[in-house]
């Protein structure tokens, strides 16, 4: 792969209503970049329609896509349980990753895919797209020792569910259905604490996680199923506090809100919703003299971030995205936060 000559080739497995309304657009403005060459979709239908749009190849096969040899690039945006064994056979192939969160299910599968890594070189992406949006990439840059000296971080998504704005971005082909509400067992509401915070609050978990010094001391004081789907949770980790709520509900006005706070700065971070192309979070530092600093909007966002940082990475750029280490702490940071929620969950139940 020579990203400086032509453009990297892609093939997306999975060509769901994340790809329709979300990588397509996105490699659509990076086609001197990236350029869609297969998609696989175990729907044939869908497979063919999605291929359609770019003039790709298309397959309803794994094998087929990563035998492509106009394939540099794998964008896997499958269900997640199966995301680490398509992560590793895509390596071994010799393609590059970007994998869409969580990249596995288990700490076991994660370090399965650094070793992998390793061994191959191949250079992975977790599509985390706030980690990569140019808000947060510059006010790093700028809030000092604000990640040592904060004691309480806020994450607030009050958001419509996600099928407006996919009815916004794109004509949508074979959306899954919702199975109807059923009796709802301790297990049940355990297993939706879980679903919720590896499906929504995941999305900043890997930013929250800067600022805690000890995040394997995690541990949650609260935790609240919310109606009709989201999570209220309240912890601490090493005498500091956070707070993650999480709701999907029928209004319009979105809220993504990140908040982090010391006795001298405050960090506030504005995101756009996802599935929207309407440029990068801004990103305001607040300062107990009165005077702040704002951040962005950028022109881009964090969809294209993820893109041009995977671009980066294999053009030999390794500063570009998150190491392997750094992956799989965050992912066992998300799972220890969705694990400790759900059992604080199914025990207030049980008692």
């Amino acid at each position: 792969m020579n990203p400086q000559t032509t453009p990297l080739g892609v093939g997306i497995l999975g060509a769901g209503p994340v790809v329709q309304a979300i990588h397509l657009p996105t490699l659509a403005r990076l086609s001197d970049r990236f350029t869609v060459r297969h998609i696989m979709d175990i729907s044939p239908d869908v497979a063919a329609s999605v291929s359609g749009r770019v003039g790709a190849r298309w397959s309803t096969s794994l094998e087929e896509l990563l035998a492509d040899p106009d394939v540099d690039v794998v964008a896997i945006c499958s269900p997640p349980q199966f995301h680490a064994a398509q992560v590793t056979a895509a390596m071994n192939a010799g393609k590059a990753v970007l994998c869409e969160k969580p990249f596995a299910t288990t700490p076991e599968e994660a370090a399965e895919i650094a070793a992998t890594a390793r061994a191959t070189g191949v250079p992975v992406v977790v599509g985390a797209m706030h980690a990569f949006d140019p808000a947060w990439t510059a006010v790093r840059e700028a809030w000092g020792d604000l990640p040592a000296t904060a004691h309480t971080v806020r994450s607030t998504m009050i958001l419509p569910f996600n099928d407006r704005y996919e009815d916004w971005s794109t004509e949508v082909l074979g959306r899954p259905g919702f199975p109807p509400p059923g009796p709802t067992t301790p297990e049940i509401r355990a297993g939706m604490m879980s679903g919720g915070v590896l499906g929504l609050a995941i999305h900043d978990l890997p930013l929250i996680r800067t600022f805690l010094p000890a995040p394997e001391a995690f541990h949650v004081d609260s935790a609240t199923v919310l109606k009709p789907f989201g999570y209220s949770i309240i912890g601490t980790a090493d005498g500091g506090t956070i707070q993650l709520v999480g709701r999907l509900h029928a209004q319009w006005q979105p809220t993504w809100e990140l908040e982090v706070f010391s006795d001298d700065v405050a960090l506030h971070i504005d995101f756009t919703p996802s599935y929207v192309h309407a440029g990068s979070a801004v990103a305001t530092l607040s300062y107990a003299d009165g005077t702040s600093r704002r951040f962005g909007p950028y022109e881009h966002n964090g969809y294209e971030g993820e893109w041009l940082a995977l671009y980066a990475l294999i053009g030999g750029d390794t500063s570009a995205a998150p190491s392997g280490t750094a992956l799989i702490d965050d992912l066992t940071f998300a799972l220890r936060v969705a694990g400790n929620a759900s059992n604080y969950v199914l025990t207030e139940a049980r008692a």
